[in-house]
């Protein structure tokens, strides 16, 4: 693993008989498409340096979360680095992803994954194989179901269709798609027939959360794949693929604590974030909050 400065301060283990219940890590390369290096790649370093504002603040009151980040008690997070993935060597990376992803839920703690492009969403799914069944939510723009794309089946517009074929996985809600996306229609076909559901951006404004927590069985073990795209880009403006109308941060709030209060968050990943198109760091800030949501989330789930 490679150290770097941490995200929220956060140590990389706990001292004591003290177990974390979430475990982050980066992976900044995943399976790139020939000819194309990630956008993403220094995403991780720079959601942990926007995360420092907020370090000395963690036992302050959050209101996002009701109280502070861990509540009444000591922490329980650890930050672990990156882990060793090198551009260009998909199957490489993808092995040490998932390995990663399994060794963390081997410890009992909920993996947090700071990407990278959406490539790197599949190996991290596949880490549950030994710890399902699991139950997908992707935050995004687009569904991300082709089949390959430049001779690549694991790239970055493929990850939910990688899903589906995963045994381990019972179902994938997917949420915030809006405008004319990647998906041609005989995708958006492929996904209606697996089962997934498809849960606009305008019906997440028109009816909130509930309208994709409601597919999400009670008590179901949820991996949560956030997307940058998929938020509006006035508030994340470093995607690739920028479309207006996305999701607010209050929804994308919504359904994180939504899924932690309804069923379990099993996991957490985000990606897609492009720090050569921010703005004024404001997208770095808003995906170190997402984060922080996230643990916030695990924190009080049962």
């Amino acid at each position: 693993m490679t150290q770097l400065p941490s995200f929220l301060g956060l140590p990389n283990r706990l001292d004591g008989e003290r177990a974390a219940r979430a475990m982050i890590f980066g992976a900044g390369h995943g399976s790139a498409y020939p000819g194309r290096d990630s956008l993403s790649a220094s995403a991780p370093a720079v959601i942990r340096a926007a995360s420092a504002v907020d370090a000395p603040l963690i036992s302050h009151w959050d209101f996002d979360l009701g109280g502070p980040l861990f509540q009444d008690g000591p922490v329980s997070a650890v930050d672990l680095g990156d882990v060793a993935t090198v551009a260009g060597d998909g199957a490489g990376n993808r092995v040490v992803i998932e390995a990663k992803t399994d060794e963390v839920l081997a410890s009992m703690a909920v993996p947090i994954l700071l990407g990278g492009d959406d490539s790197v969403v599949p190996p991290f799914l596949a880490g549950f194989a030994a710890y399902g069944p699991i139950w997908v939510l992707q935050i995004d723009a687009h569904i991300d179901w082709r089949d390959e794309l430049h001779g690549e089946r694991h790239g970055y517009s493929s990850p939910m269709r990688r899903a589906s074929e995963m045994k381990h996985v019972a179902g994938i809600v997917q949420v915030g798609m809006r405008g004319v996306g990647s998906a041609r229609v005989e995708e958006v076909e492929a996904a209606r027939r697996y089962g997934s559901h498809l849960v606009t951006a305008r019906q997440i404004h028109a009816e909130g959360a509930e309208a994709a927590l409601r597919h999400i069985p009670a008590g179901a073990r949820v991996v949560i794949t956030l997307d940058c795209d998929g938020l509006d880009p006035g508030l994340m403006p470093g995607v690739a693929a920028p479309s207006p109308g996305g999701l607010s941060y209050t929804e994308t709030i919504d359904l994180i604590a939504g899924i932690g209060r309804r069923a379990y968050l099993a996991g957490f990943d985000i990606v897609e974030l492009a720090p050569g198109a921010d703005v004024g760091g404001v997208s770095a800030l808003t995906a170190a909050r997402l984060v922080v949501n996230a643990i916030g989330a695990v924190v009080r789930q049962g």
